[in-house]
């Protein structure tokens, strides 16, 4: 019975971890998802961690914690925190650089930055608002159950 448990629970996290970027455990690789509103890139404290239907996150201070609380939705990444470009562009689920975001209308997108390949300036570039409506549409495609 406990192998069919731990099975059970080992299968239901991996498709769990897979909706979410959770690369160094945290959302945001443990960048303070509130300081993003701020137009802050901030790595979050170890003070400061908080565990949110099952996806850790840290913050740079109790106050940014608790402003998490009160409205998790809004300051959760979209795209489960995933590189907003590759998802509009491709629907391919790609790392990303915690420094590089953008917060447009009221959400924060993230993207990749590195090895000379900035995509939120091809996200800004290329026309973001199409690009936004053709990931929202290959998120909800690929995560349909």
């Amino acid at each position: 019975m406990k192998k069919i448990v731990l099975i059970i629970f080992i299968v239901a996290f991996s498709g769990y971890a897979q909706v979410h970027n959770l690369k160094k455990g945290f959302v945001a690789e443990g960048y303070d998802v509130v300081a993003y509103f701020d137009n802050k890139a901030e790595e979050g404290s170890k003070k400061f961690v908080l565990e949110h239907e099952g996806l850790k996150l840290k913050f740079t201070s109790a106050k940014n914690l608790e402003t998490f609380k009160k409205d998790p939705e809004k300051y959760l990444p979209q795209y489960g925190g995933y590189c907003a470009y590759a998802i509009g562009k491709s629907g391919k689920k790609v790392g990303i650089n915690p420094k590089t975001f953008e917060v447009r209308d009221n959400k924060l997108y993230l993207f990749y930055n590195a090895w000379g390949t900035n995509t939120l300036k091809s996200w800004k570039s290329e026309g973001a608002e199409d690009l936004k409506k053709k990931a929202d549409e290959n998120w909800n495609a690929s995560n349909k159950k």
